[in-house]
């Protein structure tokens, strides 16, 4: 079984024997959201099912409260985060993973062409799900292509519906109100995972206020990549998150970013890294940033 990343050797491994498994292509584009459906029709892993981050991955909507009252449509439940990218109910989760022919027998093997960012949050939301058996594929399409993998355009066939039943989550998920009432205080250490000019303020692409969450330390999710693509070794991603939390306690870190998704590549990280399971909070900069009343900073931390 494996937990958190495998290799393209591994992957192939896999696909030679006979143990279930199913492999997810998570390619997307924040700036133009069908850019990873046609990217996955033009060219992935054979029998690979995408994962759509807007539709497969995401609710229509988030929680009512903090973006003011929605509709909730009874067939989805009610979301599990606010945000640009709020998850999804569990059951609706669950729904759509019966609908793909997803058991829970089965290996996930999650992969995208943008540097982990968007397959890690089915690897999350999987672990979330109570499914331990799943992981990234490290490197990507990219390492997939480098060591000669196939790839093609075909369209996959559908496969039979399944029952996925739900397990205890073996992840954290913290929201707005948790987040709020521990700001400031030693049992709760924020990392945010935006680009370095994001998380000060100087530039906002997709949220109407520039800025970021008072007291949280600024990682960039693509700082856990070496060179190739790939994650650097747990002894460096160790060495480098201690150095981030000063003597602080991995076990206070919360994850977040924009929408809950960037997040994901740092948590991965430090579980990679022997630093153990650490929170998520999925709303982000996006909910709480549209949440009044909670307070908001710009420049870097002191």
């Amino acid at each position: 079984m494996y937990t958190t990343l495998l290799s393209v050797e591994q992957l192939q491994q896999l696909q030679a024997g006979d143990a279930p498994h199913m492999v997810f292509d998570c390619s997307f584009d924040l700036m133009k959201p069908e850019a990873g459906a046609q990217q996955y029709a033009a060219a992935h892993i054979p029998g690979a099912v995408y994962a759509n981050l807007d539709t497969d991955l995401s609710a229509k909507h988030g929680m009512p409260g903090a973006q003011g009252d929605v509709v909730i449509a009874q067939e989805d439940g009610v979301p599990a985060s606010g945000g640009r990218h709020p998850l999804p109910s569990r059951e609706k989760f669950a729904a759509w993973l019966s609908s793909i022919g997803f058991s829970n027998d089965m290996q996930a093997v999650v992969y995208d062409r943008n540097g982990a960012n968007y397959c890690g949050r089915l690897w999350w939301m999987l672990k979330w799900m109570g499914h331990d058996a799943v992981a990234v594929l490290d490197g990507g399409l990219q390492a997939w292509q480098a060591a000669g993998g196939e790839v093609t355009n075909r369209e996959e066939p559908a496969h039979f519906q399944s029952n996925f039943v739900m397990g205890e989550p073996l992840v954290k998920l913290v929201a707005t109100d948790v987040v709020a009432r521990r700001l400031g205080q030693p049992d709760q250490n924020l990392i945010d995972a935006r680009a370095a000019a994001r998380y000060r303020g100087e530039v906002e692409p997709l949220d109407p206020i520039a800025g970021h969450i008072p007291g949280a330390v600024n990682r960039p999710f693509a700082e856990n990549l070496g060179p190739d693509g790939k994650f650097k070794p747990a002894s460096q991603l160790r060495a480098e998150f201690e150095a981030l939390l000063a003597g602080r306690d991995p076990a206070t870190v919360v994850h977040q970013c924009g929408s809950g998704v960037s997040a994901v590549p740092n948590l991965l990280a430090m579980q990679i890294a022997g630093l153990g399971t650490t929170a998520l909070y999925a709303g982000s900069w996006s909910e709480w940033s549209n949440t009044p009343g909670l307070p908001t900073r710009q420049g870097a931390e002191p």
